[in-house]
């Protein structure tokens, strides 16, 4: 924990990665997909997910930029603590290896950046960051959380919920990870909405895609499935909808795609999509 993080991560370098040129650290949060109590089983989904096969592996290999994958438990002992998606109980937390995995998060950037530099390969202070399903719903609350460390963010399959960067929808106040309600008392700060308006963001849902985390207790308490539900959109679709209305509203820098024929998966359209998206990012 000296170095700010209890747990490991996993940085991959896909061959050919330029030196001594100025590049940008994709960062995917891990999703297991499941609770294990066996950090080995969580570190080899991690593995995979950074040096076999996933949207972050391909835009990594793809653009020649490094790609970190934190490897963050998800214990079947604490099954409503949902670190896969950054949900309210995680942050919460007080056990030193689960305790705020966002900073711990920041602190692996940190470290990393000091191995690449080791190797010559200098990456920019901001970082591009990559989720799909869980991995999404971690990466939209990580960007409110600390928005002036993204360059930019591609998210999908994220159960057509999107946190709001208000504190109340229909007069019902909207605590973390719905909405800012309570920010300042979690993370002691004020939700910062100009450096997030700055963030240019892909996110994108397929059309059949009804895999709706929202309705199970590991993912929200029954008290947030409720305010969801009854005032945001009852299905996946739905939700996205409104989701899409709240950001255009506040003019958050998004571009929301919707892919016909797709479900909870992501197509070679996609991934071909979001590679093209954080290649112009690289050129601005």
């Amino acid at each position: 924990m000296d170095k700010g993080f209890s747990n490991d991560y996993i940085l991959f370098i896909p061959k050919g990665t330029p030196q001594n040129k100025n590049l940008y650290l994709l960062v995917e949060p891990n999703n297991t997909g499941k609770t294990s109590d066996s950090i080995e089983v969580h570190r080899q989904y991690a593995i995979d997910l950074a040096s076999v096969s996933s949207v972050g592996n391909n835009i990594s290999t793809m653009l020649k930029i490094p790609l970190l994958v934190p490897v963050f438990p998800r214990p079947s002992s604490k099954p409503t603590v949902y670190t896969h998606a950054l949900d309210r109980d995680v942050i919460m937390e007080k056990q030193s290896v689960l305790k705020r995995i966002d900073l711990q998060l920041i602190a692996m950037i940190n470290d990393s950046r000091k191995i690449l530099k080791s190797m010559n390969i200098l990456v920019n202070e901001k970082i591009f960051m990559n989720g799909f399903s869980a991995s999404a719903t971690f990466t939209n609350r990580f960007s409110y959380l600390h928005p002036e460390i993204i360059k930019a963010l591609a998210i999908g399959g994220f159960n057509g919920e999107l946190m709001f960067p208000k504190e109340e929808v229909d007069g019902i106040k909207i605590n973390y990870p719905i909405g800012i309600a309570d920010f300042r008392k979690l993370f002691g700060k004020k939700f910062d909405l100009l450096s997030y308006k700055t963030i240019p963001q892909f996110i994108y849902m397929g059309k059949l895609d009804n895999n709706d985390a929202v309705q199970f207790d590991d993912a929200y308490s029954l008290k947030e499935r409720q305010i969801i539900n009854n005032h945001i959109g009852a299905t996946v679709q739905k939700r996205y909808l409104e989701c899409q209305k709240v950001y255009n509203s506040y003019n958050i820098k998004a571009t929301f795609h919707n892919y016909e024929n797709v479900g909870h998966w992501t197509t070679s359209e996609i991934n071909l999509e979001v590679i093209k998206f954080f290649f112009a990012q690289m050129k601005l």
